[in-house]
């Protein structure tokens, strides 16, 4: 295994198309999941209120923790409940603390099963689990840091669940590699697309001239879109700098996402587009509120990423709307980028490639972009839904409860 993990990891489950067959709980079990906080933007949280809805309608009861945010809302409105505790702090003495506060709530909610998504939260969960004799699971959602030992050693609290749920293939294969997690105890569950926002039929006119409009683009002008948050390792600097190597002024080029306190960072990028007169063909956007619409504005969507992507949710959100994208040849995008049908890969942090790759994308003819349309429409409809993240994460949850009963 190549140490930057790229060998892919399946699921060792049985295989079988459980897409649209309802996955039931036994015993109408109560899943209790565990995080930081519920704020919009992360897939984290996402995944988790999906998750918790997955659970209702399949019978059980859904409770989460976590310190709270602006997604406690949706989280209700999926009929799971929510509970409150300071869940977010690195502290060792609240992490601790939290252990007594997790386990009185797995006893007093009859919880069956503790499926902890982040560090430090999950500390408190695993022991709460082992005090409380309940089945632990765990998402492992990224690379994370590894640097020195006493790091490897926090971050080995994802790898320690009865079931480890990987995002990717990437991430399995890391998980196994950095952490010693024996094939049997790993499962890849990709991330899940809501096949039903993420839908051209459902994505209105208005709803993408509002957002033209908003970000100065003419009509005519073929328009490549990079989304991510602006953090260096997105690739914003390559993605300018092959737009330079284009030389082409009959494109628009639109970086969408929030600096999120970068200014700094910012302003470099800015910088760049001044400095190689980008002015009229680039555009920088913040955080944006319809993906859907900015997708199906967007002629190609790049994701450029640096370092590998545990993932890559931007990669198969475009591609159910029928986008072609660019990625980068590592991390989660091997996975979900088939060449020369859904899309292009291309090696990191090269412009030259990028461009050319860009160039490539803009020549293709109307028929062979219809064909690459139902290509990628597809390969996340069969692949890569929501509704086959949620039934796939139920089945762990009835392979751990069954472990649980013939012990």
């Amino acid at each position: 295994m190549t140490d930057d993990a790229d060998t892919i990891m399946t699921t060792n489950a049985p295989e079988r198309d459980i897409a649209n067959t309802p996955v039931e709980i036994p015993q109408a079990a109560t899943v209790l999941q565990i995080l930081p906080a519920l704020n919009v933007g992360g897939g984290v949280e996402r995944g988790t209120v999906e998750i918790a809805a997955a659970v209702v309608a399949a019978g059980g009861r859904a409770i989460v923790a976590s310190s709270g945010g602006n997604m406690v809302h949706d989280l209700t409105r999926v009929g799971a409940d929510h509970v409150t505790l300071p869940l977010a702090s690195k502290n060792p003495m609240r992490i601790y603390s939290n252990i007594d506060a997790l386990a009185s709530l797995i006893r007093e909610k009859g919880v069956n099963i503790v499926h902890a998504r982040s560090r430090a939260p999950a500390w408190s969960a695993l022991f709460a689990a082992k005090r409380t004799n309940k089945p632990f699971v765990t998402t492992f959602h990224g690379t994370y840091n590894i640097g020195s030992a006493p790091k490897r050693w926090y971050n080995s609290v994802m790898a320690r669940g009865a079931r480890v749920i990987a995002i990717s293939g990437f991430i399995g294969g890391h998980v196994r590699l950095h952490y010693g997690v024996p094939n049997e105890r790993i499962r890849v569950i990709h991330r899940g697309v809501d096949i039903e926002k993420f839908n051209p039929a459902s994505v209105s006119a208005q709803r993408i001239v509002a957002l033209a409009d908003a970000w100065r683009l003419t009509e005519g002008h073929p328009v490549v879109a990079l989304p991510g948050r602006l953090t260096r390792w997105k690739g914003q600097t390559v993605f300018i700098e092959a737009i330079k190597l284009l030389a082409r002024q009959d494109i628009r080029c639109v970086l969408i996402g929030s600096a999120q306190g970068r200014d700094d960072y910012r302003q470099e990028l800015e910088s760049m587009i001044n400095r190689y007169d980008l002015g009229s063909v680039m555009r920088m956007v913040d955080e944006c509120r319809d993906m859907p619409a900015a997708f199906m504005l967007s002629d190609i969507v790049v994701s450029a990423s640096t370092d590998p992507e545990a993932f890559g949710r931007v990669v198969i959100e475009a591609q159910a709307l029928g986008r072609p994208v660019i990625a980068t040849d590592h991390g989660g995008p091997r996975e979900t980028v088939i060449e020369d049908q859904t899309g292009w890969r291309i090696p990191h942090s090269d412009p030259v490639a990028l461009a050319e790759a860009i160039k490539k994308a803009l020549a293709q003819s109307p028929e062979a972009r219809q064909k690459m349309a139902g290509q990628g429409i597809k390969n996340v409809r069969d692949n890569f839904s929501k509704d086959l993240m949620c039934n796939r994460t139920l089945e762990v949850y009835n392979e751990v409860l069954n472990i649980k009963n013939q012990a």
